[in-house]
């Protein structure tokens, strides 16, 4: 197994990242949850890139039975939004998630098949298949279960419980196969989220000691596992580079990533 404090090992470039984005992820009761998706480098805020209307996004949830979970598609909540970014504004979406959506105990995957991205500098496209796991009232369901996606980071900890200075270890898979070697990048959401005025916060957490440290890298080891420090408390993007299947798109290099969203908590 590869395990790497996150603040040692880096690489000197910003990373792409598809949030989907909750302030908690851990929630005490059912409630309605406002959630933004944006495309982003989160540790500087930007620049933030235009994401086009997503193909799938939808909740699978076991409303009090792991062994029959329920999907939910997530579509019609959608809402086509300006997110301002650090620098620039670009199209994004939000979306509420209604009560009778979250009102049961256990786990909630929100799994996110975005339209692929034309990244022009590199003329390639960036397809990000993304997973967040939240939960409701403390009792463990499908957060370890893997969704079928082409590109997935399988979690071995639980996202949505985890303590400042703990190990989060995961899986990358690739039709569901674990991808020897994968490349991993991670990236700390430094500028705070603001939902109501669809914006990050102009001011940054931390200070980066060197451009390297804005964006990490690792890599899987040749059972496609990994394992990471979380040094600050806040959301953490982890993403497994080039591991799906299609490697086109409109005839020009498809990149089919897989993001994973972690939450940390300060032991108080």
């Amino acid at each position: 197994m590869v395990v790497v404090s996150l603040h040692i090992m880096a690489v000197p470039a910003l990373a792409h990242f598809q949030m989907l984005y909750v302030e908690e992820s851990a929630l005490e009761r059912g409630a309605s949850v406002p959630m933004g998706l944006v495309f982003t480098h989160p540790f500087a805020g930007g620049p933030t890139m235009a994401m086009g209307q997503p193909r799938a996004f939808r909740v699978i949830s076991q409303r009090g039975d792991a062994a029959q979970p329920v999907t939910s598609d997530l579509k019609q909540y959608l809402q086509p939004i300006q997110w301002q970014g650090v620098g620039n504004q670009a199209a994004a979406y939000q979306a509420v998630i209604p009560r009778e959506v979250m009102r049961s105990l256990g786990d909630y995957v929100f799994l996110l098949e975005p339209e692929p991205y034309l990244e022009k500098e590199e003329d390639k496209y960036i397809q990000q298949f993304t997973k967040l796991i939240m939960n409701v009232g403390g009792v463990p369901g499908n957060w370890s279960e893997l969704q079928g996606m082409p590109a997935e980071i399988q979690p071995l900890n639980k996202p949505y419980a985890n303590w400042v200075g703990g190990v989060f270890r995961g899986v990358v898979l690739s039709e569901g196969k674990p991808v020897p070697f994968a490349e991993i990048e991670i990236e700390y959401v430094n500028h705070a989220p603001d939902l109501t005025g669809k914006a990050f916060a102009t001011k940054a957490n931390v200070t980066a000691p060197h451009p390297a440290y804005g964006n990490m890298s690792i890599r899987a080891d040749a059972q496609g596992v990994f394992a990471i420090g979380l040094p600050r408390a806040g959301w953490w993007g982890v993403c497994a580079l080039h591991v799906g299947p299609v490697k086109q798109h409109l005839n020009k290099p498809l990149s089919q990533d897989a993001v994973l969203w972690i939450q940390a908590k300060d032991m108080k």
